[in-house]
Parts: structure tokens; sequence; C-alpha cells
């Protein structure tokens, strides 16, 4: 581990809980505690994980028709976002691939922003090129913390009663433990929870305040990989990237229906082009038979083999009892239910396309 990189203000206490610390986008970052993975992750399943996820980026955006603005530069109706509400999006480039995935709230007199870790030496510098009169304030001084589980709600109301009233996808500014702190109802686990922004001099503190909770454990980066891809969501790097456009990924859903007809976003010839024609390619489940993962990069080929696809995520499933993957096919493949290869150091391996996600999202909505 080199000493250049960056740390969060939870590493004291990854050190001192015993996590696996590894270079992740340049981050000191846990991937596994003491439990090991099929443990956290089972325990974000059933009771409540804690996970530092500090490393991605805040942004807070100040000025007139924040969300008007925000709509030129991604396909997502920004401008009609009700103060509290939050919603995922990406920035598109001008070839309709995805630039990256962020989560944008509208916190009333500025909107906050949370893009990922190794992309936002790219998103401020394209905020502040395009966003004219709006001021992009990257946050420095802030950790940010998820609580994800069927007891989220639990271990975090009992410090905050104010987070028993969210919804998912709604967010607030209130106490915990006497410290203002801003907590939004989501993640990215497929399981209710939330994620907190917190003063980084009292970030170890609070964190341990959940950790006291009785069905609270901390997890790290491995449990949420497979927790994550379960839920049938894309990670960006292996599943989306600059070159996939929102409809390949099968993320038509978040995109908004006046957004969908109006465009007037980065690539929107091509994202209305494969809303009306399809795509070449699209996202979707592959259950492996066996107890072998399928890895990004392994070949997808259909029974006559001929190669249709490639596998962009893939891991062992602790909640599904198997492997479970993500990947992309061309076009006239695809439907749930068709057999296919996946080609694993040269042999063919029998697998199925499923439909996503692998396991029920558990949100409180």
């Amino acid at each position: 581990m080199t000493s250049s990189l960056k740390r969060t203000p939870l590493h004291a206490l990854h050190v001192e809980l015993g996590g696996k610390l590894v270079d992740f986008a340049g981050w000191e970052m846990p991937v596994q505690y003491p439990l090991g993975i099929m443990g956290e992750h089972k325990q974000c399943r059933e009771k409540a994980a804690v996970f530092d996820v500090s490393h991605m980026g805040q942004v807070i955006l100040r000025g007139e028709n924040v969300g008007e603005k925000l709509e030129a530069l991604c396909p997502q109706a920004y401008a009609t976002l009700k103060e509290g509400k939050a919603r995922y999006g990406f920035f598109t480039n001008a070839e309709g691939g995805i630039m990256d995935d962020l989560i944008v709230s509208n916190a009333g007199d500025h909107y906050f922003v949370v893009v990922n870790a190794a992309l936002r030496h790219q998103d401020i510098p394209h905020m502040r090129e395009h966003l004219e009169g709006v001021e992009v304030i990257e946050i420095f001084d802030r950790a940010l913390v998820a609580v994800q589980g069927p007891a989220a709600e639990n271990v975090v109301g009992e410090l905050c009663p104010a987070a028993r009233d969210l919804k998912f996808m709604e967010t607030t500014v209130a106490d915990i433990n006497g410290v203002e702190c801003r907590i939004s109802r989501l993640g990215y686990t497929g399981e209710d929870g939330y994620e907190i922004s917190i003063p980084e001099d009292k970030a170890i503190e609070i964190t341990k305040a959940f950790l006291a909770h009785e069905d609270c454990e901390a997890a790290g980066l491995g449990a949420r990989d497979s927790l994550r891809l379960e839920a049938g969501l894309c990670l960006y790097g292996n599943d989306i990237d600059q070159s996939t456009s929102p409809v390949e990924a099968s993320l038509g859903w978040a995109m908004q229906k006046r957004r969908k007809e109006e465009g007037g976003f980065p690539g929107a010839d091509r994202v209305q082009k494969e809303l009306a024609e399809g795509p070449a390619k699209k996202l979707v489940g592959i259950k492996p038979e066996g107890r072998a993962p399928a890895r990004q990069g392994v070949e997808v080929q259909c029974l006559e083999g001929n190669s249709i696809g490639q596998i962009t995520s893939g891991v062992f499933g602790p909640t599904v009892g198997g492997p479970v993957a993500m990947g992309y096919v061309s076009k006239g493949h695809g439907e749930p239910g068709e057999k296919v290869n996946l080609i694993i150091r040269g042999k063919p391996q029998p697998a199925e396309i499923v439909a996503l996600p692998f396991v029920k999202q558990n949100y409180k909505r």
C-alpha cells in the first residue's frame, strides 16, 4: 500500500475494526472486515450494514435555475425535481455514451450531487464549464456513510427520528447526536437504507453510534459489489462507460418521458433513435449454471457457437446461492429464458439469460 493513496475521515476506524484495506480508485478503502464478504453481504440483506462511501464526490450547485441548466447535460427531469427529492441520473457525452452516473437532490436553496470517486476530476470541471451562472462547490470536509438493510430505519431512526419519516429517494437535514447531517433515503445495495453526509470531524463518532446498535455491522467494498449486482444495479467502469448508451444499459427507466421526447441533452439523437428502434446490444442478467462465477470479459455465445456478447460484472451471489452476472448481448438475443454458453478458460459453460434484479429490491416507497 503506497502512502500516496487518499484516505477518508473513517480511515482510523477501518484500521481499528480490522478492515482489509486496498487501493480503490486511488483511495485506501476496506474491501472487507473480519466478518468476511459473505457474512457482510448476509448482514446487509437480513439486518443492517455500514459502508464508508466517503471517496465519492459530494458537490453543491448553487444559482438560478440549476435544474433547468442540469438538463442540458443529463437526460433527467431535474427542472421539475421537487424540494426534498433525489433522482438517479447520468451525464451523457456527445455520442450518447454515459460519462458518469450520479444522484442529484433538490436541497431547497441548492442542489446536492454525488458522483463516482474515480470521475470526480472529470465531472467537476464538466459542470463548471457548462453550468453558466451556477456556483459548483466540491465538498472536502464531509464524510459519506451508507447504512443499508432492513434494520437501517431502526439503526438510524433511534439516533435521528426524522429519518424514519423519509421515503425512498427523499432527503433532509437533521441532527444526529447533535451534529447536523444530510440524510437521504437511498443507496446502492437494493436494500432500504440511507446515505448520510457527516462533518468529517464527527464521522467516526457517528459511525460508531450506528455500529453500537445490535443489528449493525461494518461492511466493505466486496459486499457492496455483490449486493449491487444481485440488485441489478450498474457499476460504472464495468457495466456502463463512455461508449455505452443509457438505452443499451437498460436504463430507460431513469429517463423521464418529457426528456425522452424533447431531447436537448448531449447525444440525444442516438438515445432517441435507440429508444425508437432498439439498441444494437443490451445489458441483461445472466445466471451461470454450477458454482463458478463468470468474470468481466467472459465471452457469451449462443448455442450455435456464435459470439453474441460479453460479461461486464460477475460474482458469487450469497443471497442467490450461486453465481450471478450481467453483460451485453447483441440484438435478437436477451429474452429471459434464452440458453447461452459462457466461454470460461476456453470451455463452454452453460448459462441462462434472466430478468433483473436477481434479488427483489427492498425500498420503502
